[in-house]
């Protein structure tokens, strides 16, 4: 965790324009009236995107980026995506995977014949093993510091995603034609679905020749013949794989638009034109069929960091979407622009804001950090902080699971999260209790409350929650950071109270054990629980959907019970189209409105 409408309006334009063709009587006389915007095939938008685009591998450290990753979407395809209610979606139209067996968890892969590249070359096997092997890192060797530097052996692949899951795979076999792919699991994994071939990225066939071998199937036979790599046996570099990790790694990179073989496609468009920190060209991949085809001929990308001029652009027609960052003045003034023909886009996202207490320190003690909970104002950090932004929010009551996730009801109801309540002064009765001040008993510990100074909602939810402890006996010491430090203040556990936003994966259940697991990567507050460390275990290898809900349930009211802190809300997330556009839909994920892109039409 960190962190529609248009087709009917599309059809209703059909529909009249049958009538229409329908009709042979004599024409009535004209009257005035406003012309409906009839939408056609074909046209151009522009989106606005608030940095660069800077490499066609969104996979890496080197490329991955919002940006990057919304242009990859577009140019790209695979097994299956994630819809806007955070279902897995397959697309039997790329291809199939199914599971062979259940123990040892076996998954096969096969990708239909007419599949392919932008150059005319299919995508195969090949290409899920080049996947497979940046993203498992089965062949790195090396040992890493606690900067993540390597200090013995070899790190091959630079991915930007985690290993779990993956790492814990045999080599692969590719089938004689190269059309299917078969993973084999040493342990079973919960993430399976979305572990390999959701988007197929990188063409292998370029990626060989460029590290000096004769095509893919070169560069599979060369995966083939390499070691799993052991940190605790470290071996000489192999020079070959090398040269193939380096090319992935960084050779995708380009600001500018680089030779055509680093600009394939496999997906509903293609990057027709690149200029440098100025614009992107897509133009519509027309041998694609293996998907959603699109309406437009082509979408331009320009780019603006400042959302006050996204806001003016989309005003002034020369930008027809948006994606700015949400604030109440942002909201306000594109809803001051709604009868100007702009359509909002705004609903919930992955993101949400909490509260998390540090296990060492003065709140190691469990008390205090009961005590301290007691004083969260969480329902006036939803009505000063989050309304504002979307006036149906709601405080978040789960640390596992969102709002819009059938479990989540049920669990909010176990965790008993909601015992947790500040106390509320109403004009027409007494005080309510403070139960805080009751488990203080007169104590005043001194809790130092660690957020970001620079962003102003963190700034405001630290002044609501420091008065509110304060009133109930705790000294607060102001530890907030500006942006440049406040992340390393929060791995260096320099705080006993932490206020900042997580995001959640879209699907499956690999990022809890993460966050929650003792030691795990994402654990940024020491917090330990014997019970819930060999739950995760079991989440991060149990198959089965409502399984892994049960589980999770389970440590949902695990966490709640120790105290390790307060989810506060659910993040909104926006988007804005211009009178020009049709087909721009919400999308929970980080893509953004790109998730309707096949919908996008162009109306005069």
């Amino acid at each position: 965790m960190r962190l529609g409408g248009i087709s009917k309006v599309v059809a209703a334009a059909a529909a009249l324009a049958l009538s229409l063709a329908a009709c042979t009587s004599t024409p009535p006389a004209p009257v005035e009236t406003t012309p409906t915007p009839t939408a056609f095939d074909g046209g151009n938008l522009t989106v606005l995107e608030g940095t660069p685009f800077t490499s066609f591998n969104p996979t890496s450290v080197t490329g991955t980026s919002v940006t990057n990753a919304r242009i990859a979407s577009a140019t790209h395809s695979g097994f299956n995506s994630v819809d806007q209610s955070l279902n897995i979606v397959k697309n039997e139209s790329f291809g199939k995977y199914e599971k062979v067996k259940d123990d040892p968890l076996t998954i096969k892969y096969t990708i239909n014949s007419g599949v392919q590249w932008s150059d005319g070359a299919p995508v195969t096997a090949d290409d899920l093993l080049l996947e497979w092997a940046a993203a498992s890192g089965y062949f790195n060797d090396a040992t890493l510091d606690a900067n993540f530097a390597v200090k013995t052996g070899t790190a091959y692949f630079h991915t930007a995603g985690d290993h779990s899951g993956l790492a814990h795979t045999k080599l692969p076999v590719v089938s004689d034609d190269r059309t299917s792919l078969t993973l084999t699991y040493t342990t079973a994994f919960s993430d399976w679905e979305t572990a390999l071939g959701s988007t197929v990225s990188v063409p292998a066939h370029i990626v060989a020749v460029r590290a000096g071998l004769k095509d893919a199937k070169a560069l599979t036979e060369l995966l083939g013949s390499v070691d799993k790599g052991d940190p605790a046996k470290p071996v000489a570099v192999n020079p070959t794989l090398r040269k193939v990790a380096d090319f992935w790694n960084t050779g995708f990179d380009s600001t500018g638009m680089p030779d055509p073989t680093l600009a394939l496609s496999n997906g509903p468009y293609l990057v027709k034109d690149i200029a440098a920190d100025k614009e992107l060209v897509l133009t519509r991949n027309l041998d694609y069929t293996w998907g959603q085809k699109p309406t437009l001929d082509t979408v331009t990308v320009h780019y603006e960091s400042d959302p006050e001029q996204q806001i003016a652009a989309l005003a002034a027609t020369t930008a027809d979407i948006i994606s700015p960052t949400v604030t109440a003045d942002h909201l306000s003034k594109l809803s001051a622009l709604e009868t100007d023909g702009v359509a909002l886009q705004q609903g919930q996202g992955l993101g949400f804001d909490q509260l998390v207490l540090n296990f060492k320190g003065v709140l190691a003690n469990p008390e205090l950090r009961t005590a301290f909970l007691h004083t969260v104002p969480r329902d006036d950090i939803v009505q000063q902080v989050a309304k504002p932004l979307d006036p149906n929010a709601t405080v978040l009551n789960s640390f596992v699971f969102r709002p819009s996730q059938v479990p989540y009801k049920e669990s909010t109801q176990s965790n008993r999260i909601a015992s947790y309540t500040a106390p509320v002064v109403d004009s027409t009765a007494s005080p309510a209790p403070n139960k805080a001040k009751e488990l203080l008993d007169g104590a005043k510990p001194t809790v130092r409350i660690l957020y970001n100074r620079s962003d102003p909602d963190r700034v405001l939810e630290y002044s609501l929650v420091a008065a509110a402890a304060a009133e109930a006996g705790f000294v607060v010491t102001d530890a907030g950071k500006d942006a440049d430090s406040w992340l390393s203040a929060l791995k260096d556990g320099a705080f006993d109270v932490a206020l900042y936003g997580w995001t959640s994966n879209p699907t499956g259940s690999v990022q809890v054990p993460q966050i929650f697991r003792t030691g795990g990567i994402s654990n940024l507050n020491n917090f330990s629980n014997t019970v819930v460390d060999q739950l995760t275990e079991q989440l991060a290898t149990e198959p089965d959907t409502a399984k892994q809900n049960a589980l999770k349930m389970q440590i949902d009211q695990l966490v709640v019970e120790a105290g390790y802190g307060l989810p506060l809300f659910q993040r909104t997330v926006l988007s804005a189209s211009g009178s020009h556009a049709t087909g721009v839909e919400y999308s929970p994920l980080a893509i953004g409105p790109w998730q309707s892109i096949a919908s996008w039409a162009f109306v005069k």
